[in-house]
Formats: structure tokens, C-alpha cells, sequence
């Protein structure tokens, strides 16, 4: 059974490009689906208040406990975990609907908030209050009888105001940090150029060619600032687009291989297991156990 990826979908009625609603609410709605990993057409953001939680996004464990705040963007991957003894708040909105209705130069910033926050923050006590206040609120807008553009027009300054409170809050931090090595620039673009061509290049040549480096000074940079190798890397981005189009997409794996840049399906396979630990029909199918339980049952 293919899992779709979950479009936004409010409730019948609804109108809204954006909607707020509590965990506690969300568990009454979703029921056994909360339980799955959905891929989502839409942002996310997820404040837990009250509880611990382990969740996934993009397939890595996030430890959450009051203060966390999860940014998940439109095509990750994202479980909100087993834990059910946790509550919180869940904003999810269009990938369109943060752009402002004018397109000023100045308006058009507020739109780039959301690429600025990592994908998991911890609020201070202040912080947090000041967060879930807006989030009620929010809540509370939504249910106005009023012209929906209107309550479109109240609810997307809000929204600024969130992500660029969110986005100054980060900015502090990263300016209390120390400043940004040569290396941690070297790793920076590294990463970027990764994420970009890691279905072509393969070999950690082709990565330091582009950028100009040698292998060895690519090298010590990824180390000191992943604590990996450079291959590595590069492996671990292959594999989590390999785990999102396994599980996501009723794709046939010798597909898979070829979209991600396998000669052949076989060393697709053998690089998966290596780095995985399991084949992908292996992969794909324990993903989706739990779906197939859910449906039968």
C-alpha cells in the first residue's frame, strides 16, 4: 500500500490557509494515523508545552520537552513519536500563504523567516509563554466572524510577527556564538553543494573540485563540524532520499536507483544495506507495516 504524502486537509467548512489547533485535539481527529509517517504538503510548526516526546523528522529522533519547538518544512518527513503522556501546539499553514499579499521589497523578507529557523528550537519559560499566547490567539482568529479575506489578512501578520520573533531570537544565538571559522564555512558550502547535487556526484572529488579544496582540507572541516567523513555525508544524504522515496512513493526500486544516480539497482541495494543495515524492499516494507495494520485492523 502506497503512503500518500498528507496535503493540508482542515476539517469540512473550513476555509482557512492556516490552522492552529492543540496535540490533545489533533490525537481526537487523527486517532491511529497520528501514529504514521506522513510527508507533508504543508509547514509545520509543533510547540510541545507540557511532556517529553521522542519524534522524527526526515527519519532522525528529536528529543522534545517543554520549550521544544519543531520547524517542519513542506516535503520532510515527519512521526510525532509513541509518546502520548505530551501535549502542545500544532500551527500548520500553506507554503504560499506566508507570502504577503503586497510584494514589496520589505514585505518579501518576512517570507524568508521560516528558512532561517533550524529544525528544532528550545524556548526559554518567556519565550515560550510568549509563543503559546500568539499560538492561542491565532487559535481564537481563526473562529472570527468576519470576511475571510480579512481574517486571512489578520491571521498571515501574525504569522510574520511568530517566524520573525522565531528569526531574531536565532539571530541573538548565532551572534552569541563564537564567529564562523574558515572551516566551518568550507563545511557550510560543502552541505549546500551536497544537497544539490548528491544524486550526480557520488565521490567526494567531484565535491572538492567544485568548491576548490583539496580532499584533505574538505575533510577536516566536515569532521570538526559533523564529526564525520566526507563520504559519509554524502552517503547519509543519498540514504535519507533514498528512505523518503521508499516509503513515500510506490516507486519500483531499480527506479529509485537510477533517480539517485546507481548505474545499476544491485549497487543501490548494496549501499543501502551497508549503510542501513537492511535491503530497501526491506526498509520499505517495515515502514509500512504499521500502515497495512492500521488499514486491516
Amino acid at each position: 500500500m502506497e503512503i500518500q504524502r498528507l496535503g493540508y486537509q482542515p476539517q469540512a467548512l473550513y476555509r482557512l490557509d492556516l490552522e492552529v489547533f492543540s496535540v490533545a485535539d489533533l490525537r481526537l481527529r487523527a486517532k491511529e494515523e497520528l501514529r504514521l509517517t506522513h510527508r507533508y504538503e504543508f509547514h509545520t510548526l509543533v510547540c510541545v508545552t507540557q511532556g517529553t516526546s521522542t519524534q522524527m523528522v526526515d527519519f532522525q529522533s528529536v528529543t522534545c520537552a517543554p520549550g521544544s519547538l519543531l520547524v517542519v518544512r513542506a516535503g520532510q518527513a515527519h512521526n510525532y513519536g509513541p509518546d502520548e503522556e505530551w501535549d502542545g501546539w500544532n500551527l500548520l499553514f500553506r507554503p504560499e500563504f506566508v507570502l504577503p499579499v503586497s510584494t514589496t521589497s520589505h514585505d518579501l523578507k518576512l517570507s524568508l523567516d521560516l528558512e532561517r529557523l533550524p529544525e528544532h528550537m528550545v524556548l526559554s519559560d518567556s519565550e515560550l509563554r510568549k509563543a503559546t499566547d500568539l499560538l492561542q490567539q491565532m487559535r481564537e482568529d481563526t473562529l472570527l466572524d468576519a470576511p475571510q479575506e480579512d481574517v486571512h489578512a489578520l491571521l498571515r501578520h501574525q504569522l510574520h510577527t511568530l517566524l520573525t520573533r522565531l528569526s531574531i531570537l536565532q539571530g541573538r544565538r548565532q551572534t552569541q556564538a563564537p564567529l564562523i571559522s574558515p572551516a566551518s564555512q568550507r563545511f557550510q558550502r560543502f552541505q549546500q553543494l551536497v544537497d544539490k547535487r548528491f544524486a550526480q556526484w557520488h565521490q567526494v572529488a567531484d565535491y572538492a573540485n567544485q568548491l576548490g579544496y583539496t580532499e584533505k582540507s574538505l575533510a577536516r572541516a566536515v569532521a570538526a563540524a559533523a564529526g564525520t567523513t566526507a563520504k559519509a555525508f554524502i552517503a547519509a544524504r543519498i540514504n535519507l532520499e533514498a528512505k523518503r522515496l521508499l516509503v513515500h512513493l510506490d516507486m519500483p526500486v531499480a527506479t529509485i536507483a537510477d533517480q539517485l544516480g546507481f548505474d545499476e539497482a544491485t549497487n543501490f541495494s548494496k549501499f543501502f544495506k551497508r549503510e542501513v543495515g537492511c535491503t530497501p524492499a526491506e526498509f520499505r516494507r517495515r515502514q509500512r507495516l504499521p500502515y497495512s495494520q492500521t488499514k486491516s485492523g
